[in-house]
């Protein structure tokens, strides 16, 4: 070969050579200093407590995942109460053209794949480059062993302390280490930004960290938070006892025409509050001052287009929240919203279509598990049939029972309410979250079914009568979305970028202002009126969306606005 000729291949050997090195790294070795996958599990064989069951490459693929990383395992396995095995189920996903941010996917009972997806996100975490880790914390409710239980399986693991404990804050303080370990040993860097979002038991999770854990994130996501869980699963028992003083059976006690006749009659009423009538109750607070349930009430007999007396009380006492015999209330109360007619709303509340749970709703069978196992000390051992477990919450005692939710006793040290809330739900300062300068993003939506909106806006509220209004947002930003259920779904534009909201609030200083959300074309309980291309703003509470002149269907023609 002549010199000429190796000078002028020469460059493409090296092309060659530095294209080789290049996917080398990609199948595990991102930068310099960092671990390959598959040598994760000797890495980290010195780190107490873990167990990585397996590290392997995994492609990118047609979702807009990047190739990345994928590490499973257990984190502290042990015995726990009548023997029965327990230990922390996790995955982390390490992306390639990692941005250099952690994602805590906070979910329970079942890992779920580690991609930071939120639903109402139109792309998740992993997609954006984040290293995500999700676990069960600290439980497994598919465990077969449990499968005596019967529906209640999933919640057997209230039995065990140290797996309530897991679950209500714990776990999540085992998985920290674990990830900031796998992420160091990978990149050879520890992240630059830590984030924890989830919605529902999620968003729970979320409030309890910015308290108990504010020093290690930088912010925190939010959605739908039940951070009062034990009081919420004393509504189900609240709920069922009103449904029953319409019918014996729950599931006929509301037929989805009364449901959708209330939710329309709140629309009719409440619509043009923000002063644009286009099926929408943007002015949620101000509308319950506006609606009448009463007006509904039939003069006579029962038709399509009233609802009887019994079903009028029924209704109105569920909504105004369980309450003792002395009139103390136990929870938060719920407003009339346009998203009460929605399939969604009535799965959780009073039917469902689940053949094993005799199409039960969801609040009368893991619901009630929940209530039994989880949140009372001592533990109560309801039978798991769908039949037992309303007959449980229809004897639910409000006087006798509800108290147990605060109960401590030798085996459960920590009470329900200890375990599961913010330690300073009641009188929220977020202190320490504050002073590191940590961001909290909540949304929720006004028609959840599940965890009352209003219980989320009287937390910021308080929040706000404790350290002003300006100091209150500088650390957290409550955003309500009208018509949405639990997390997702319902009448509502229930898309929107929280994630990204909340990253330019952390990393840029720039606070959310508003959230622009538009219509997901899978949701299935949109108006078939609606544009497809329906958008609006979120605004932070207590302000809303008001009507400024333009396109009725674009955000941009909306301003928040004081209430």
């Amino acid at each position: 070969m002549s010199l000429v000729h190796r000078r002028t291949v020469r460059p493409a050997l090296l092309l060659i050579s530095a294209t080789a090195a290049l996917i080398a790294g990609c199948a595990g070795r991102p930068v310099p200093g960092g671990v390959v996958c598959t040598s994760l599990p000797g890495a980290l064989a010195a780190l107490p407590g873990l167990q990585i069951s397996q590290a392997s490459n995994q492609p990118a693929d047609a979702k807009g995942h990047p190739a990345h990383c994928l590490v499973t395992g257990l984190i502290n396995p042990r015995s726990g109460t009548e023997g029965r095995s327990y230990a922390i189920g996790f995955e982390m996903r390490l992306p390639q053209g990692w941005n250099k941010r952690f994602l805590h996917q906070v979910n329970d009972g079942v890992v779920k794949p580690a991609l930071g997806d939120l639903g109402v996100l139109s792309a998740d975490a992993l997609s954006r480059g984040f290293a995500v880790i999700s676990s069960d914390s600290g439980h497994n409710g598919e465990d077969p062993v449990n499968n005596t239980y019967g529906l209640a399986r999933g919640n057997a693991f209230g039995l065990d302390p140290q797996a309530r404990r897991d679950y209500g804050y714990s776990a999540n303080a085992a998985v920290w280490p674990v990830a900031q370990a796998l992420m160091e040993r990978h990149y050879g860097e520890k992240p630059q930004r830590n984030y924890m979002a989830g919605c529902g038991n999620g968003g729970r999770h979320g409030m309890v960290a910015a308290t108990r854990y504010a020093e290690r994130y930088d912010g925190v996501l939010a959605g739908a938070p039940g951070f009062n869980l034990p009081k919420a699963a004393v509504q189900h028992a609240w709920d069922i006892q009103s449904w029953k003083l319409v019918d014996t059976d729950i599931r006929r006690a509301f037929s989805p025409a009364d449901m959708k006749l209330v939710a329309d009659s709140v629309v009719a009423r409440c619509d043009g509050l923000d002063l644009l009538v286009d099926g929408m109750v943007s002015d949620i607070k101000r509308c319950q001052s506006v609606f009448r349930l009463a007006e509904l009430q039939c003069t006579g007999v029962k038709t399509a287009s009233c609802l009887s007396a019994v079903q009028v009380q029924a209704l109105s006492r569920s909504l105004a929240g369980p309450r003792n015999s002395r009139g103390e209330a136990l929870y938060a109360d719920w407003p009339f919203d346009a998203g009460m007619g929605a399939a969604g709303w009535r799965t959780w509340k009073l039917e469902s279509s689940v053949p094993p749970w005799d199409r039960f709703p969801i609040i009368a069978t893991m619901g009630a598990g929940s209530l039994a196992y989880v949140f009372s000390t001592p533990p109560v051992r309801a039978p798991g049939t769908p039949a037992a477990l309303v007959d449980y919450l229809a004897r639910y005692d409000f006087d006798r029972d509800a108290p147990k939710i605060y109960a401590t006793d030798a085996a459960f040290s920590e009470s329900a309410m200890a375990v599961m809330s913010p330690p300073d739900a009641a009188d929220p300062r977020l202190t320490a979250f504050a002073k590191r300068g940590g961001k909290l993003l909540v949304y929720h939506g006004a028609s959840d079914p599940v965890f009352s909106v209003n219980d989320t806006t009287q937390w910021v509220e308080r929040l706000q009568h404790n350290l002003g209004l300006q100091a209150a947002g500088a650390v957290a930003r409550v955003f309500v979305v009208p018509g949405m259920g639990h997390c997702q779904g319902g009448p509502a534009t229930d898309q929107f970028d929280a994630l990204g909201a909340l990253v330019s609030w952390v990393e840029q200083g720039k606070p959310p202002e508003r959230i622009d959300a538009r219509t997901l074309p899978a949701n299935k309980e949109l108006p078939a009126v609606w544009s497809a291309q329906r958008a609006r703003p979120l605004c932070p509470w207590p302000q809303v969306a008001r009507y400024a002149g333009g396109d009725v269907e674009a955000a941009a023609s909306f301003r928040c606005a004081a209430p």
